[in-house]
C-alpha cells in the first residue's frame, strides 16, 4: 500500500465515568478542521484500552455515555474529503475485559499480574494465549461488516508480551515441551503468543478485506519484526521523544525499518510531553524537527493527538499540526518517489539475543557519531542482503559466525569493505588483527597521532597482522583504581606508552580495539568520534556527503529520477527538563558548505526556491548554503 505523509493518530481512551461522550461532535467542523490543517489520514477509534467501543455494536461494550454513532459519522465527514480513515483496535490492553474477566489477564513469572496494580490508575494486560483473542478477532469483524468499504486500514495496539505464565500460556509450554522456567524458552513463548494473535487477526482481515493497511503496534520495530512481515502491509515507528522515547530513538529505528519496507511512517505527537495530555502543546520548532527527520529519513509522519470526550477538536492543536503539515505539503514533489540512499550498512546490537530493544549504547553511539560525520547508512540485521553497500560496521561485539560470515566473506570478495570494534570482527576472511585477550586496564588510553585520549570503556588486546598499518596505540595507567591504590578522583594517569595496536586499517578492514560505539554513546568525548572519522576516512575517501560546518547538521541523501536530493536539517535537542529534551529553535545553516558525490549542473533549494553557485571539481559538487534556518533540501540536478 501506499501511506499519505500527513497522517494524526487521534487517541480516544475515554474513562466510563465521563458522561456526554460526542455531545459536541459536529461533522463539518471535525472534517473542516482537519482538512484546514493539511491532514490527509487520520487514525479514528473503534475500540479503546478504557476497552470501549464508539460506534453501533453487537457487543455490551459501548460507551455507556456515548450519544451518536460516532466511529461512522467521523469515517464519512473524513472521506467526504479525500482524508483516509485507519480504524485502531486496542489489543493488549482492556481494562473493561480485564475486569469482567481476571482469568484472561497475563501473569508474570513470580506470580504478579502484569500490568497496572489494584490501586494503580492505568492499564492491565491481558493475555493474548486466553479466550480474550477470540473476542479481539470477532470484535474486529464486526467493523469490516459494519463498515465495509470505509475501512481503510487497522491499527492494532499493545502487542507485546510482558507475562508469559497465565495458565492458558502454561498450557502451552506443556503442550510443545518448552520450560517456564528457562529464559530462552519464555522469549519463545512471548513470540509464540504475539504471533499466533497476528496470524488469526490478520487472516480474519484478510479474509474480509484482502486489500486494507494492517499494523499491529509494539511501540517499536526491531529485528523480530523481519519474520512477521508477512502480517503487516506497513510499518509506523512509534517515536514520541518526549514520552520517553528520546531523540535517538527514530534516526535508529527507522533506518532499520526502511530496510524491512519502503512504506512507513514515524509517529511523534503533539504533546509537549506524553501521550494523552490534554492543552498540552508542543514547541513548533520540535514538531517541524520530528516530521522533517521521518520524511528525511525516508518515511512519512504521523503526530499524535487527543480527541476531547465532547468530540470537539481542539483548535490550537490543529493550528500547531497544520503549521507543520502546511510545510510537508510544500515538499511533497520532492518526497513522493524519492528513494533513500545509503551506502553503509551497520549491523544493529538489538539483532544479538538479549540486547534491549528501543535504546542500547552501541546503537545509540552508531547514530550519534555517524550522523555527526554526515555517513550515509542503514542499520541491517543478520538476513539483510548487502549487496547494494560499500561499507560494514559491526559494532562492539558482533560475533561473525555460521551463514552470516560467509556472506561477509563474499561482501569482502566482491569488493565491500567491512570496519569492526571492540570484540567484532574476528574470524572473517583477511581480517588484519588477531584476538590475544582483553587488554589489562580500564579506563586506559590511546594515541593517536598528537594527542592521548583516555578509553572508558575496556577494548581488546589485538596482535596485528603482516601488512597491517597501526594508526593509533595503547597507553597504560599506572594501575587500575581499586581500595588498595587509587589517584585522584577517577582513574590514574599514563604510566606507560605500548605498541599494542587500538586502531588499525588494511587494504578492505578497519579495526578498533575498544567498543568505539558504546563509549562514544556512554561519554560524548570527541576524541573518540575523531579516531573514528580517521579509520572511516580511509575505508570511505569519497563519501556520499562532506559537509563543513556545525556537527548539529543532518545531512540525509536520497535520489528522485536524474535528482539527488540533501535533506538538511539544523535543530538541537537541549535537555531542558529533568528527563526530557526540547527543541525550541530553528538553527541557522548559513555558511555550511556541502559537497557531495557526483558532478551536477545545477543546485536549488527547495522549497525556498533559492538557486545555488555550484563549484565542482573532481567528481564532486559543493554549494555554500545561504541563510536558511530549520530544513531544506538541496535539489542537484544534471
Amino acid at each position: 500500500m501506499s501511506l499519505r505523509f500527513r497522517q494524526v493518530h487521534l487517541d480516544f481512551h475515554t474513562s466510563q465515568h465521563i458522561g456526554g461522550i460526542g455531545a459536541d461532535f459536529d461533522p463539518d467542523r471535525f472534517g473542516d478542521a482537519l482538512r484546514d490543517a493539511y491532514v490527509d489520514s487520520v487514525t479514528l477509534f473503534s475500540r479503546c484500552h478504557h476497552g470501549y467501543i464508539y460506534h453501533d455494536t453487537k457487543f455490551p461494550f459501548r460507551h455507556p455515555h456515548l450519544e451518536r454513532n460516532l466511529l461512522a459519522e467521523q469515517i464519512r465527514a473524513c472521506h467526504a474529503r479525500d482524508i483516509r480513515c485507519p480504524i485502531y483496535i486496542t489489543v493488549g490492553w482492556d481494562e473493561l475485559q480485564a475486569s469482567l474477566h481476571p482469568e484472561w489477564r497475563e501473569v508474570r513469572a513470580d506470580g504478579k499480574l502484569a500490568g497496572a496494580g489494584p490501586t494503580e490508575a492505568g492499564w492491565r494486560k491481558l493475555c493474548m494465549g486466553s479466550p480474550y483473542l477470540d473476542y479481539v478477532v470477532e470484535q474486529t469483524e464486526e467493523v469490516l461488516d459494519l463498515f465495509g468499504d470505509e475501512v481503510d486500514g487497522f491499527f492494532f495496539d499493545i502487542i507485546f508480551v510482558d507475562g508469559a505464565h497465565s495458565q492458558y500460556a502454561l498450557d502451552e509450554y506443556r503442550r510443545r515441551g518448552l520450560n517456564p522456567e528457562n529464559e530462552a524458552n519464555i522469549r519463545q513463548m512471548k513470540s509464540i503468543l504475539v504471533e499466533r494473535y497476528m496470524t488469526r487477526i490478520t487472516e480474519a482481515v484478510r479474509a474480509k478485506a484482502p486489500k486494507v493497511g494492517i499494523f499491529h503496534n509494539s511501540g517499536h520495530v526491531s529485528p523480530q519484526f523481519r519474520n512477521r512481515m508477512p502480517f503487516f502491509s506497513h510499518l509506523e515507528v512509534e517515536s514520541l521523544p518526549t514520552g520517553g522515547w528520546g531523540y535517538n530513538h527514530l534516526p535508529t529505528t527507522a533506518r532499520y525499518a526502511r530496510t524491512l519496507s519502503e512504506d512507513w511512517l514515524g509517529m511523534t505527537g503533539k504533546f509537549s510531553e506524553t501521550w494523552g495530555h490534554f492543552n498540552s502543546y508542543k514547541n513548533p520548532a520540535a514538531l517541524e524537527f520530528e516530521c522533517f527527520s521521518a520524511v528525511a529519513l525516508g518515511g512519512r509522519c504521523s503526530v499524535g493527538d487527543q480527541l476531547h470526550p465532547s468530540g470537539e477538536l481542539d483548535a490550537p492543536t490543529y493550528d500547531l499540526i497544520g503549521g507543520v503539515f502546511k510545510q510537508i505539503a510544500e515538499r511533497e514533489p520532492w518526497l513522493q518517489g524519492a528513494k533513500v540512499v545509503s551506502d553503509v550498512a551497520v549491523l544493529s546490537a538489538e539483532s544479538v539475543p538479549g540486547v534491549a530493544e528501543r535504546s542500547n549504547a552501541p546503537n545509540v553511539g552508531v547514530v550519534r557519531a555517524l550522523t555527526e560525520l554526515q555517513v550515509q547508512f542503514d542499520f541491517v540485521d543478520f538476513e539483510t542482503p548487502l549487496d547494494s553497500y560499500r561499507l560494514l560496521v559491526l559494532p562492539d561485539f558482533i560475533s561473525v559466525e555460521g551463514a552470516f560470515l560467509d556472506r561477509v566473506n563474499a561482501f569482502v570478495a566482491a569488493g565491500g569493505s567491512v570496519l569492526a570494534t571492540g570484540n567484532s570482527g574476528f574470524g572473517i576472511d583477511g581480517f588484519p588483527v588477531e584476538k590475544v585477550g582483553d587488554l589489562l586496564f580500564s579506563p586506559d588510553y590511546v594515541k593517536f597521532g598528537d594527542i592521548t585520549g583516555v578509553m572508558y570503556e575496556r577494548g581488546v588486546e589485538v596482535r596485528a597482522l603482516e601488512g597491517a598499518e597501526v594508526l593509533a596505540t595503547v597507553a597504560n595507567p599506572y594501575f587500575d583504581r581499586n581500595y588498595l591504590h587509587f589517584c585522584s578522583h577517577a582513574h590514574a594517569p599514563i604510566a606507560e606508552q605500548t605498541d599494542i595496536p587500538a586502531a588499525v586499517v588494511s587494504g578492505s578492514f578497519g579495526y578498533l580495539a575498544h567498543p568505539i560505539f558504546s563509549t562514544y554513546a556512554e561519554h560524548a568525548m570527541t576524541f573518540h568520534r575523531n579516531l573514528l572519522a580517521s579509520v572511516l576516512d580511509r575505508l570511505q575517501p569519497e563519501p556520499l556527503v562532506r559537509l563543513t560546518g556545525p556537527r548539529s547538521i543532518q545531512a540525509h541523501v536520497h535520489s528522485l529520477g536524474e535528482k539527488t536530493v540533501v535533506h538538511l536539517l539544523h535543530y538541537i535537542p537541549e535537555r531542558r527538563g529533568l528527563k526530557m529534551d526540547v527543541v525550541e529553535d530553528r538553527m541557522s545553516l548559513a555558511g555550511a558548505v556541502v559537497s557531495v558525490a557526483g558532478e551536477f549542473a545545477a543546485a536549488r533549494l527547495e522549497p525556498h526556491g533559492i538557486d545555488l553557485e555550484l563549484q565542482v571539481s573532481e567528481g564532486r559538487s559543493e554549494v555554500t548554503l545561504p541563510n536558511v534556518a530549520g530544513h531544506t533540501m538541496l535539489v542537484l540536478s544534471h
